[in-house]
């Protein structure tokens, strides 16, 4: 007998329908075909087991199991609940009257009880646009699966639950998520505040230009100034996610395996910090079974890189194309996987090998080739793409003890979503660019061009510091954003100011001057 269930790959942030035909004949035996990698070929075990524990019959029959398309290659163990009911469907233990209504997906333990999945999110999605009737999949994913609305998403808890319910035995409510409801409440809860961090105005001011317009983000000074304090408030500040941010950021979380048990959505925008000694794979994606990196799972957030001259310097310069495109491509041998990755890039460093350089109460003992040698670790190219760049010095402690609250996260944000606002209308005829950061050279001499004045100071600071065309529009990008967060229609000598005031790695007395 021959009998079709329906289940789905994942790869990258794609999702294919797969047919899984099951024929059971006289003879013995198991055969599965259709690109099927080792965790799918392990199936038979765990489904066999599942089966005789929970009471039923595995057929004593020659077994060929097809997914199908049969050359696309077929990864995780979501397979097991799809085979596993064919195969009883096959024998004639469940009727198939229903199978091709619903979509399977599901890892099998020994006892028959379902472990939790990747991608459940997609799959749905997935499913939605495929017509299913309805989704059925492990009870840990239900929340997750049921964000997607028109589909009737079922979260089960083994084997047992699944054939009761393709055989009317039992007839369990959908689940139901109000996603807007779970979503906008909980957008504005934040643990960290800039009302904790004392003085340190400057920088504070150079995180909300950064926030107002998406700008990437570097900052320079000794341990304990506050650089790793201010950059973990930077969610705090940044605008909302709209709901379809959410969906694309939830995606990419679901496909790794990196949402939290019971959450539907991603409300706030991510913050990601990985460790120095992070490898090239484990950032930008890929591996053997292709995953998102770092830079993909900050979509939409922040990444940020502390002690940055530490990292591995071949694993920051595959940073330099996804931080311009938004989006990077993972090209290997039996893959072409595209993932988005619109991110902020944040990072931090000290001025030299000691951290005490130009620090008023420490002596550094490193020399001006000690300290170049150390600041050239990071690359040109990699700076030019950072369009904030500025210096921080640790608070003394007679200001420290003396300092009040700094202002609140929530009047910053006011602010910076009211200059989001103002981008987003000046773009809201442009796909794919919602902020200033985003702008291309046409938009640039279109929305962020100086008067004569400015001009000239521009042309000034090009010559002095000799900074690269890429700079240039930077500097225009940054002072458009000023701009913005004044209400200016026009760029201003004072906006061209303060943003060629971000440029301060750019300067080439770097080691001989005092900070």
């Amino acid at each position: 007998m021959l009998v079709k269930t329906y289940c789905a790959a994942v790869n990258g942030l794609q999702v294919t329908t797969v047919t899984v035909e099951v024929s059971a004949v006289m003879g013995e035996k198991f055969f599965l075909s259709g690109l099927a990698d080792e965790a799918v070929r392990e199936s038979q075990s765990r489904i066999f087991s599942a089966i005789t524990v929970n009471g039923l019959r595995y057929p004593a029959k020659r077994i060929t199991v097809n997914l199908a398309p049969a050359d696309l290659r077929k990864e995780g163990s979501a397979f097991d609940l799809p085979i596993a009911i064919g195969i009883l469907a096959a024998d004639g233990q469940v009727e198939e009257r229903h199978l091709s209504e619903y979509m399977l997906v599901g890892e099998l333990g020994l006892d028959g009880h379902l472990q939790p999945i990747k991608g459940a999110l997609p799959i749905a999605i997935k499913a939605r646009a495929e017509k299913f009737k309805g989704l059925i999949v492990p009870k840990q994913n239900e929340r997750e699966a049921a964000v997607v609305n028109n589909l009737d998403v079922y979260g089960m808890e083994s084997i047992i639950d699944v054939i009761n319910f393709l055989t009317d035995k039992s007839a369990p409510e959908p689940v139901f998520v109000d996603t807007r409801k779970e979503f906008y409440s909980q957008q504005y809860e934040f643990e960290l505040d800039y009302a904790d961090v004392k003085g340190q105005e400057s920088v504070k001011r150079a995180f909300e230009v950064a926030a107002a317009g998406g700008h990437n983000l570097i900052m320079v000074g000794p341990p304990g100034s506050g650089k790793s304090m201010m950059a973990k408030r930077l969610p705090s500040i940044l605008p909302p996610l709209s709901l379809a941010e959410s969906l694309e950021t939830t995606q990419i979380h679901s496909v790794a395996g990196k949402l939290n048990r019971g959450v539907s959505l991603i409300s706030t925008r991510p913050f990601r910090a990985p460790h120095h000694t992070v490898s090239q794979v484990a950032l930008v994606g890929g591996g053997s079974n292709p995953q998102p990196g770092e830079i993909s799972l900050a979509h939409n957030g922040v990444l940020f890189a502390d002690e940055l001259p530490e990292f591995n310097k071949s694993t920051l310069e595959v940073l330099r194309q996804p931080l311009e495109d938004r989006h990077i491509t993972i090209s290997r041998a039996k893959y072409t996987i595209d993932y988005p990755c619109s991110i902020m890039f944040v990072a931090s460093m000290n001025p030299c090998p000691c951290g005490y350089y130009g620090d008023p109460t420490h002596h550094c003992a490193c020399t001006p080739h000690q300290i170049q040698r150390y600041m050239n670790k990071i690359s040109g190219p990699l700076l030019d793409r950072i369009d904030i760049q500025c210096e921080i010095q640790p608070l003394p402690f007679s200001d420290l003890s003396k300092a009040q609250r700094g202002e609140p996260s929530a009047a910053i944000r006011e602010r910076v979503i009211a200059a989001r606002k103002i981008q987003e209308k000046r773009f809201e005829g442009v796909k794919g660019i919602y902020c200033n950061a985003q702008m291309t050279e046409r938009m640039i001499h279109q929305y962020a061009q100086p008067d004569e004045e400015s001009l000239h100071t521009l042309r000034q600071a090009m010559e002095r510091l000799s900074l690269s065309a890429r700079a240039y529009s930077r500097i225009l990008k940054v002072a458009r954003t000023i701009a913005d967060l004044e209400g200016s229609e026009a760029v201003t000598m004072p906006h061209i100011a303060e943003a060629i005031g971000y440029r301060q790695l750019d300067r080439g007395d770097w080691a001989e001057r005092g900070l």
